[in-house]
Protein backbone atom coordinates (compact mmCIF):
# COMPACT_ATOMS: atom_id res chain seq x y z
CA UNK A 1 0.00 0.00 0.00
CA UNK A 2 1.57 3.00 -1.24
CA UNK A 3 0.66 6.54 -0.17
CA UNK A 4 1.37 10.00 -1.04
CA UNK A 5 2.96 8.86 -4.63
CA UNK A 6 3.38 11.57 -7.36
CA UNK A 7 1.45 11.42 -10.72
CA UNK A 8 4.69 10.88 -12.92
CA UNK A 9 5.94 7.85 -11.07
CA UNK A 10 5.61 4.29 -12.63
CA UNK A 11 3.86 3.02 -10.16
CA UNK A 12 1.08 5.70 -10.56
CA UNK A 13 1.34 5.90 -14.39
CA UNK A 14 1.36 2.32 -15.42
CA UNK A 15 -1.16 -0.91 -14.87
CA UNK A 16 0.50 -3.05 -11.90
CA UNK A 17 -1.07 -6.34 -11.66
CA UNK A 18 0.43 -7.59 -8.47
CA UNK A 19 -0.57 -6.91 -4.95
CA UNK A 20 -0.35 -3.29 -5.04
CA UNK A 21 -2.69 -0.49 -4.10
CA UNK A 22 -2.11 3.12 -4.53
CA UNK A 23 -3.76 5.42 -2.22
CA UNK A 24 -4.74 9.29 -3.32
CA UNK A 25 -6.90 11.50 -1.50
CA UNK A 26 -9.29 13.59 -2.93
CA UNK A 27 -11.70 16.40 -2.12
CA UNK A 28 -14.77 15.04 -3.55
CA UNK A 29 -16.16 12.84 -6.29
CA UNK A 30 -15.74 15.30 -9.41
CA UNK A 31 -12.41 15.36 -8.19
CA UNK A 32 -11.73 11.05 -8.22
CA UNK A 33 -13.67 10.85 -11.33
CA UNK A 34 -11.21 13.45 -13.27
CA UNK A 35 -8.24 11.88 -12.10
CA UNK A 36 -9.42 8.13 -12.84
CA UNK A 37 -10.48 9.96 -16.26
CA UNK A 38 -6.96 11.39 -16.95
CA UNK A 39 -5.46 7.85 -16.68
CA UNK A 40 -4.51 5.84 -20.06
CA UNK A 41 -5.87 3.02 -18.77
CA UNK A 42 -9.28 1.89 -17.73
CA UNK A 43 -9.83 -1.63 -17.23
CA UNK A 44 -12.20 -1.45 -14.29
CA UNK A 45 -13.19 1.33 -10.95
CA UNK A 46 -14.90 0.85 -7.98
CA UNK A 47 -16.75 2.92 -5.84
CA UNK A 48 -17.54 2.34 -2.27
CA UNK A 49 -20.38 4.14 -1.47
CA UNK A 50 -24.38 4.15 0.12
CA UNK A 51 -25.68 6.93 -2.15
CA UNK A 52 -27.42 5.19 -5.31
CA UNK A 53 -26.42 8.72 -6.81
CA UNK A 54 -22.78 8.55 -6.47
CA UNK A 55 -22.66 4.93 -8.05
CA UNK A 56 -24.49 5.63 -11.04
CA UNK A 57 -23.03 8.97 -11.17
CA UNK A 58 -19.38 6.92 -11.24
CA UNK A 59 -21.10 4.42 -13.60
CA UNK A 60 -22.11 6.78 -15.65
CA UNK A 61 -18.75 9.06 -15.60
CA UNK A 62 -15.61 6.76 -15.42
CA UNK A 63 -14.23 6.07 -18.74
CA UNK A 64 -13.35 2.51 -17.93
CA UNK A 65 -14.29 -1.26 -18.79
CA UNK A 66 -16.75 -2.07 -15.59
CA UNK A 67 -17.50 -0.25 -13.04
CA UNK A 68 -17.92 -2.29 -9.44
CA UNK A 69 -19.91 -0.64 -6.72
CA UNK A 70 -19.32 -1.80 -3.14
CA UNK A 71 -16.88 -4.09 -4.05
CA UNK A 72 -13.74 -4.79 -5.28
CA UNK A 73 -13.39 -4.15 -8.84
CA UNK A 74 -11.20 -7.45 -9.32
CA UNK A 75 -14.93 -9.09 -8.65
CA UNK A 76 -15.59 -11.47 -11.90
CA UNK A 77 -18.26 -13.93 -12.91
CA UNK A 78 -17.97 -15.71 -16.40
CA UNK A 79 -21.72 -14.44 -17.42
CA UNK A 80 -19.96 -11.01 -17.23
CA UNK A 81 -18.57 -9.32 -19.97
CA UNK A 82 -14.90 -8.19 -18.61
CA UNK A 83 -12.45 -5.58 -20.73
CA UNK A 84 -11.10 -2.36 -20.89
CA UNK A 85 -10.79 0.51 -22.50
CA UNK A 86 -7.90 2.94 -23.58
CA UNK A 87 -4.84 0.99 -23.14
CA UNK A 88 -6.32 -1.48 -21.22
CA UNK A 89 -7.21 -3.40 -24.28
CA UNK A 90 -10.36 -3.81 -26.93
CA UNK A 91 -12.71 -6.43 -26.36
CA UNK A 92 -14.66 -8.55 -24.19
CA UNK A 93 -14.31 -11.57 -22.16
CA UNK A 94 -17.21 -14.05 -21.27
CA UNK A 95 -18.75 -16.42 -22.76
CA UNK A 96 -21.25 -14.31 -25.02
CA UNK A 97 -17.58 -13.03 -26.55
CA UNK A 98 -15.93 -15.96 -27.13
CA UNK A 99 -18.24 -17.72 -28.95
CA UNK A 100 -18.62 -14.06 -31.00
CA UNK A 101 -14.79 -14.36 -31.69
CA UNK A 102 -15.10 -18.21 -33.07
CA UNK A 103 -18.14 -16.97 -34.97
CA UNK A 104 -17.95 -16.24 -38.70
CA UNK A 105 -20.64 -14.02 -39.51
CA UNK A 106 -21.78 -14.59 -43.64
CA UNK A 107 -24.27 -12.93 -45.83
CA UNK A 108 -26.03 -14.34 -48.58
CA UNK A 109 -28.59 -12.87 -51.07
CA UNK A 110 -30.34 -15.01 -53.87
CA UNK A 111 -32.32 -13.22 -56.77
CA UNK A 112 -35.47 -15.03 -58.40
Amino acid sequence: MLTDVPHDALVWCEEIFGPVVVLQRVLDLASAIELVNRSRYGLQAAIFSGSLQRAFRSINELDVGGVVVNEIPGFRSDIMPYGGVKHSGKGREGPRFAIEEFTVTRMAMTRP
